[in-house]
């Protein structure tokens, strides 16, 4: 049996880095995600709390809403089915449970839309009005367009959210960098089990609600002080 490695998989291996660098002026970093409300009020307050809030959030919203809706819109760039694009981005923010997450997509969708016009990628002009709407649209394309596999691609997409969330617990617990360190090697396991399972779950087996990261999001909302955006 041939190991020999596909020419274009290191590129495809670089392009990936480069979407999930903290470097991309998207403004990822930026938001808390209710965080830093749920800090504020006392309900994480420590490494092991924060890394228990991220390990369900994980669980319950990412594996049954970001990346199986990611998947289906990989797979829609893929086959250039325009009807399942737009019902999947659609679904995703509907399944957004305060103003503060729409508001996000939308503003974190616009930024992604405006770099991908902007380096030239397959589509992204064409296609502008859906992916402003939705920075997951933004993400599926960009893979989809350097021949990034949606597994790798979801392993990334679910990067990006663990690091931002552990930044933002490093900055207003605060902890130290070692164990934001720490966190991040505890659930990346969990990471590539998310993933494994997200990508096996057919629609009827989709959505979530987490009361408590509703409630944390809308109460940052009107936080009288904080550091990330509403």
């Amino acid at each position: 049996m041939s190991t020999t490695i596909p020419p274009e998989a290191p590129l495809a291996l670089l392009r990936l880095l480069q979407w999930v660098s903290p470097s991309l002026p998207i403004g990822g970093f930026t938001y808390s995600q209710g965080l830093e409300w749920a800090i504020e009020a006392g309900w994480i307050d420590g490494e092991v709390a924060l890394g228990d809030w991220l390990a369900d959030v994980l669980r319950r919203s990412l594996t049954h809403v970001d990346l199986p809706a990611l998947a289906r819109l990989h797979r829609g760039w893929r086959e250039h089915d325009e009807r399942a694009l737009w019902h999947w981005t659609a679904w995703l923010h509907a399944c957004r449970e305060t103003a503060e997450l729409r508001l996000e997509e939308r503003q974190r969708g616009r930024a992604l839309a405006a770099l991908l016009v902007d380096l030239g990628v397959p589509r992204a002009a064409e296609w502008r009005p859906l992916l402003e709407t939705s920075a997951a649209a933004g993400f599926a394309l960009a893979a989809v367009a350097d021949g990034i596999l949606i597994r790798d691609a979801a392993l990334g997409y679910a990067w990006v959210w663990l690091d931002g969330q552990v930044v933002a617990g490093v900055k207003l617990i605060p902890l130290g960098q070692t164990a934001g360190q720490r966190l991040q090697r505890r659930l990346a396991g969990a990471i590539a089990t998310a993933v494994d399972q997200a990508l096996q779950l057919p629609d009827e087996a989709l959505g979530a609600s987490l009361p408590a990261l509703a409630i944390a999001s809308s109460r940052h909302e009107a936080q009288y002080t904080r550091l990330f955006r509403s």
